[in-house]
Parts: C-alpha cells; structure tokens; sequence
C-alpha cells in the first residue's frame, strides 16, 4: 500500500496548522504593541484570553505529528521534518507567551503618561514580526539561504534591544520617580529580544531539515 500520498497531505495539513499559529502569533504581537502605545488596558486583557487559542493550536500540531510518525513511520528526512514541526510550534507558542508578557507589563504601566514617545520598541517589534513571516516560508520551501539571511537580521534586533537599553537607563537617572515604568519598558525589550531568538531557532531547524545537522546561526 502506497502511503506517499496520504503522509504528504498530513505534511501539508501539519504546515498550515503552523501558518494558523504564526498568524496567531502576529497578531498578539500586533495587539500588544498597540495596547503599548495606546495604553489601552483592555486590548491588553484580550491579548491574555487569546493565549489559549495559540496553545490549542500547538496541542493540535503536536498530536497531528506523533500521528503521522506512530502510524506513518516516515523515512528520515521526514521524521526530521515532523520533529521539526513540533520544535518549532514549541518557538511560536513562546513566541505568544511573549505578547502576554509584553501584555502583561503594558498592565503594570497602567495609564501613567510614558516617560518617552513609544516609537523604537514597536521598530523592533516590527523586524521580529518580519522574520517570524520570513521564517515560515523559509520553513515551507526548506530554504536554507533564506533561513541564514534570517537568522542575520535577528543581529539588527539585538542592537535594537541595546540602543534602547541604554537610552532607558539614561532615563533612570534623569526620572527616578519613573523607575517603575522603565523597568517594565525594559522587560518589553528584553522580550522581544527573545522572541528574535525562537525566530532563529526556526532558522536553525531548517538546516537540520535540509542537511541533517545542527548549526549555530548565532554568531
């Protein structure tokens, strides 16, 4: 009994479950900067709620891969792509553990007036959201050149996450009373830092798909 076609269309079931949850992922991101510039409490509580769907969705993901290889009992290159899967709906889902931190700290700001205009903490938001597009697609054509490239740009995020860092602790000393907020403003950062570093762990799995081996893409 031929089961080719039966395990490639599992794969691409599999693969736009992880597409649903990138757009999940996204999303919250989207929202938690919006609640961040906007101080809007709500969008915030929202963003908390909706945690559940990511996680549902990585439940999914999970259980439709141990599936395929219990019953399927795929060749090596395949059971290299479905572990691969699971690891990386393990990276989107931190990745939206991330915008409820980042939720969550918009929470403990509250409604104070922002010690600085909100402008380059969304920037980095922005490239990360970027490269978790870029890395899904890279993922699905099995694109290696691409997933270096990707794992390249997470450099600009960590000078981001440094240029910011320095100008809130230039703040500290200028406004002590607002020490609060900035440390909340520097988890942020420190987040989204993160979620540039589950991006390229992406990055790496899609090397291990294509040569069946480990790289370390960050150098």
């Amino acid at each position: 009994m031929n089961t080719r076609p039966s395990f490639d269309a599992a794969l691409q079931t599999l693969k736009k479950k992880l597409m649903q949850m990138v757009a999940l992922s996204q999303e919250a991101l989207n929202a938690a900067m919006e609640a961040l510039q906007q101080q809007n409490l709500e969008k915030a509580d929202e963003i908390i709620a909706n945690d559940k769907r990511i996680n549902q969705m990585e439940k999914e993901i999970n259980e439709l891969a141990i599936t395929m290889i219990l019953r399927q009992q795929p060749v090596a290159s395949d059971l290299r792509r479905l572990i691969v899967a699971l690891k990386i709906s393990s990276d989107i889902e931190r990745i939206g553990d991330i915008a409820v931190n980042i939720a969550k700290s918009v929470k403990f700001i509250g409604r104070t007036p922002h010690v600085k205009p909100i402008v380059h903490i969304p920037k980095m938001a922005s490239i990360v959201q970027q490269m978790l597009h870029d890395a899904l697609h890279a993922f699905h054509d099995e694109d290696i050149q691409e997933a270096r490239r990707i794992a390249q740009i997470d450099d600009r995020v960590d000078e981001l996450q440094g240029q910011i860092i320095q100008e809130l602790v230039e703040l500290m000393s200028q406004k002590p009373e607002a020490t609060q907020q900035i440390t909340q403003l520097s988890f942020i950062t420190r987040n989204l830092e993160r979620a540039g570093d589950h991006i390229t762990n992406i990055a790496e799995n899609i090397f291990y798909i294509v040569k069946g081996e480990r790289v370390d893409l960050n150098y």
